[in-house]
């Protein structure tokens, strides 16, 4: 009979972890920021039916990269958990924070479980306050950890070089039109230094706004707005009649046919 062959749980954990983080490296990048009016999500995704940022609930909004039917899963399964809760309790029970809680649990279950692959994802889960120092964004890696960010944050692609670009940069009371340009900026830069254009055809834009009326916050950025703001710097925030608003699943949540767009392709 031979002897199974054995590895550390250190070497086994370290090795799962090494082909989730290449798995996301090989995506386009997502980045997150902070502005005087609430929180803006912009991506490289030139798809206009599979998106990577999407509607959860009423203020809550959702972004990731990696795998497209892993974290489509996960998205809608964040919607029913948001829906069942606003639902069973009341809406303001519905948070980032409980959201990415359960986003932790699931991903921390499959990361740790040697029956099935690890998730090949990367989310952030972002929820806009009654002011910026109200804002709350974090971001969940492929193990179920829970990070806690402010400003602005990057995932996917080459997410350091991204990352550090955007600390640099940022800065609090940003007007929308000059977060987007440093947003896109930020994704126009290669590994290698150089830099690339991107028109707003490639871009994926959308925004929580806290100073529109409605209960829901979420909107898309497209077509000509997005134009305009992508050559205006320092614009003021765009009205709601331009954008396109996300359907619900359900009275509070996001279309649950929405896709996110596939980051594997690259």
């Amino acid at each position: 009979m031979s002897t199974p062959f054995y590895v550390s749980p250190q070497q086994a954990m370290a090795d799962r972890a090494e082909y989730a983080r290449k798995g996301i490296a090989r995506g386009r990048s997502v980045v997150v920021l902070q502005y005087a009016d609430g929180i803006v999500f912009v991506a490289e995704n030139p798809s206009r039916a599979l998106h990577k940022v999407s509607e959860i609930y009423d203020r809550i909004a959702f972004a990731a990269v990696g795998k497209y039917n892993e974290f489509e899963n996960l998205r809608i399964g964040g919607v029913r958990y948001a829906d069942l809760r606003g639902y069973t309790y009341a809406r303001t029970d519905v948070t980032a924070r409980g959201l990415a809680n359960v986003y932790a649990q699931t991903l921390g279950t499959i990361f740790s479980s040697a029956a099935e692959k690890p998730y090949e994802v990367e989310l952030i889960v972002a929820e806009v306050g009654e002011g910026p120092e109200d804002d709350q964004i974090y971001r969940l890696p492929h193990d179920g950890s829970i990070v806690d960010e402010h400003g602005s944050v990057a995932v996917g692609g080459n997410s350091d070089q991204i990352g550090s670009y955007l600390e640099q940069r940022h800065r609090d009371g940003m007007t929308l039109a000059e977060a987007l340009k440093l947003a896109v900026e930020s994704l126009s830069r290669d590994s290698n230094g150089g830099e690339r254009t991107l028109t707003a055809d490639q871009l994926e834009v959308a925004v929580l706004d806290r100073t529109r009326p409605q209960q829901r916050k979420f909107k898309r950025v497209l077509g000509r707005q997005l134009s305009r703001l992508l050559e205006e710097e320092g614009a003021s925030a765009p009205s709601g009649d331009s954008s396109e608003e996300s359907s619900g699943e359900s009275s509070g949540g996001a279309s649950s046919g929405e896709a996110s767009a596939s980051d594997s392709e690259e």
